[in-house]
C-alpha cells in the first residue's frame, strides 16, 4: 500500500509540473497554441483516468499474472532495433534513453553509447519539451499510441520531426517502457528557430582552438588596457558576446567572498532584444545555478539543457532558459586574489549554435580568474 500511495503522489506531482510547463509555454509562445492545446487535452484525459482509478490504486495491488506478456514481445522489441531502418528510441518510464538504434543515434547527432542513460527531453527544443512530456505521460497512463509534431535540437539548428510514442509492457520490467519512432513531420512550421550561425567546418579541432585563442588574446589585451582604472565589465561581456555566446551575464557579490546577496551587474545579449532588460531585472540570488557557483566556487557546464529553471524564472513563472531558447550554458566563478570569489560569469548559447564543450569550460575558467584578479586590483 505505501508503494501505491507514493506512486499516486508522484503522478499528481508530475501532472502539476507538466500543466505548469504547458501554461508557461502557452504564455511565452501563443503562436504555438495548437500543439500546446493538444497536449493540454491529453493532460485532461490523464487527470480523469487518475481520479477514476484512484480508489483502485489505493486499495489493490497489481497482480503480476494479469500483466505478464509472452516472451514474443521481448523478441519483437529486439527485432525492432536490429531490423527497422528508421530511428527508434526505447525510454524507461522516467523518459531516460534505455536503448537506441544506430539510425536513431545518428538522428540525434551522437552515438548509442553516449546517448544511453540521457533524458530524451534534452535533445528536444525547449519550446517543444512541455508538450512532448505531456504526450509521454498520456501514453504511459492510457496506453494509446500518440503521434505528434515536435522539434529536435540538432547541432547548430532545430529540426522539425514527427514523434510516435507507444507503450511497451515488458514482464521483466516493474514499469512500462516507451518506444519512440522519429519520422519526417506532417506539417513543417514556419518558425523553425534561428538560422544556423556555425558551419560544419567549426568541428575541426584547429579552427576551434584558433577561435578560443583569439578570444583569450582579445580578453587579455582588454584587461591589460584597464590597468590603473576600474574594469569595464560591460566591455568584457561584450567581447564574449561578440563571437562566443548569445547572452553573457555577470553577477557580482556585494561583498567579495560573501555570496548571500549577489546583484546582476551586466547583461549583454542580441542588440535590441527585449529579453536583455528582462534578464537584467531578475534577482540572481533566486537562480539556483549562479548561486551554487558563487557558493561552491566551481564551474558548471551544461552541454545540453536538462533543467530549464536552473537560471531562474520570470515574474510570470516562465523558465528564463526557455525564454532565451537556450541550447547550452556555461557558468564560471570570478576568483580574485587568494581565491576570493567576486562573482559569476554565465554564457548562454541558443539552439542555432553548437554546445559548449570541456575546452570552452577551461578557457572561460581562465578568463574568469583574469577578470577576478582585475576586480581585486580595482
Amino acid at each position: 500500500m505505501p508503494e501505491h500511495l507514493a506512486k499516486l503522489e508522484d503522478a499528481i506531482a508530475d501532472l502539476h509540473d507538466r500543466v505548469a510547463a504547458l501554461r508557461a509555454t502557452h504564455s511565452m509562445y501563443p503562436d504555438d497554441a495548437a500543439a500546446t492545446a493538444e497536449a493540454a487535452l491529453a493532460e485532461l484525459g490523464f487527470a480523469e483516468r487518475l481520479l477514476r482509478e484512484c480508489g483502485e490504486r489505493l486499495a489493490t495491488l497489481v497482480d503480476p499474472a494479469t500483466t505478464r506478456r509472452s516472451d514474443d514481445e521481448r523478441a519483437l522489441l529486439r527485432a525492432v532495433f536490429h531490423e527497422l531502418s528508421i530511428p527508434v528510441v526505447l525510454l524507461d518510464h522516467g523518459g531516460y534513453i534505455r536503448r537506441i538504434n544506430a539510425i536513431g543515434a545518428e538522428r540525434l547527432g551522437s552515438t548509442p553509447g553516449f546517448l544511453t542513460g540521457k533524458p530524451f527531453s534534452i535533445f528536444v527544443d525547449l519550446r517543444s519539451r512541455a508538450a512532448m512530456r505531456s504526450w509521454q505521460a498520456a501514453v504511459l497512463q492510457g496506453g494509446e499510441t500518440a503521434s505528434f509534431d515536435s522539434r529536435l535540437a540538432r547541432r547548430g539548428y532545430v529540426e522539425d520531426v514527427r514523434l510516435t510514442v507507444s507503450r511497451l509492457d515488458v514482464p521483466s520490467e516493474p514499469n512500462p517502457l516507451l518506444l519512440v519512432v522519429m519520422s519526417p513531420p506532417l506539417h513543417s512550421t514556419a518558425d523553425s528557430g534561428p538560422a544556423p550561425l556555425e558551419t560544419e567546418v567549426e568541428d575541426q579541432v584547429v579552427v576551434l582552438a584558433a577561435r578560443r585563442l583569439d578570444v583569450l588574446t582579445r580578453m587579455t589585451r582588454l584587461l591589460l588596457g584597464s590597468a590603473g582604472r576600474p574594469l569595464a565589465l560591460d566591455e568584457a561581456a561584450g567581447l564574449l558576446a561578440d563571437s562566443y555566446a548569445d547572452w553573457v551575464v555577470v553577477d557580482l557579490c556585494e561583498t567579495p567572498g560573501v555570496p548571500d546577496r549577489p546583484r546582476r551587474a551586466v547583461v549583454c545579449g542580441p542588440s535590441g532584444s527585449a529579453l536583455n532588460e528582462l534578464v537584467r531585472s531578475l534577482d540572481p540570488g533566486a537562480a539556483p545555478l549562479p548561486r551554487d557557483v558563487l557558493v561552491h566556487s566551481k564551474a558548471v557546464l551544461r552541454q545540453l539543457i536538462e533543467d530549464e529553471a536552473e537560471f531562474g524564472r520570470t515574474p510570470e513563472g516562465i523558465p528564463v532558459l526557455s525564454a532565451l531558447n537556450a541550447r547550452s550554458l556555461l557558468c564560471v566563478p570570478l576568483r580574485g586574489r587568494e581565491g576570493v570569489v567576486h562573482g559569476a560569469l554565465t554564457l548562454v548559447r541558443r539552439s542555432n549554435r553548437t554546445s559548449f564543450r570541456l575546452a570552452d569550460q577551461g578557457l572561460l575558467e581562465e578568463i574568469g580568474e583574469h577578470i577576478g584578479l582585475a576586480l581585486s586590483a580595482g
